[in-house]
């Protein structure tokens, strides 16, 4: 049975996907981008938790990101969209049915990609906070 926390980023993974851009988790950039973009997940840090003692638990802010990246003629425009279709997929649901406490982004910080050869990238990546607890650090 899944962790907490890889059913909630496994959930995040799943909304993500839902969106036109291809979107893979953990995965290396791969040589060709798809025309309506790429949304990459990495799984991030859950930080240091803060502990109740009564019952026990763990409540984690866990830092998860998302690269999203596009090339093409208008990769301003196509970046500005891809990030806000994130935002949105993450506003229509903020504890992903359940699973978290509360999930919130922080504004997308752009990232360089130059690449030899061919059209240049337009990449950011997105923080996205998930807000959980558990009753174990690794279950």
């Amino acid at each position: 049975m899944p962790t907490p926390r890889e059913t909630i980023l496994a959930a995040l993974h799943a909304r993500l996907s839902a969106l036109p851009a291809t979107t893979l988790r953990g995965e290396v950039l791969p040589e060709r981008l798809p025309a309506a973009g790429l949304l990459i997940l990495r799984d991030g840090e859950p930080g240091e938790p803060e502990v109740t003692l009564s019952p026990l638990a763990y409540h984690y802010q866990h830092r998860a990101e998302i690269e999203a990246i596009v090339q093409g003629a208008d990769r301003d425009a196509a970046l500005d969209t891809l990030c806000a279709s994130v935002g949105t997929t993450i506003a229509a649901d903020r504890t992903l049915g359940g699973l978290c406490d509360w999930v919130e982004a922080e504004a997308p910080r752009p990232v360089d990609l130059p690449v030899e050869g061919a059209a240049s990238l337009k990449a950011a990546v997105i923080l996205v906070v998930l807000h959980y607890s558990t009753a174990d650090p690794l279950g």
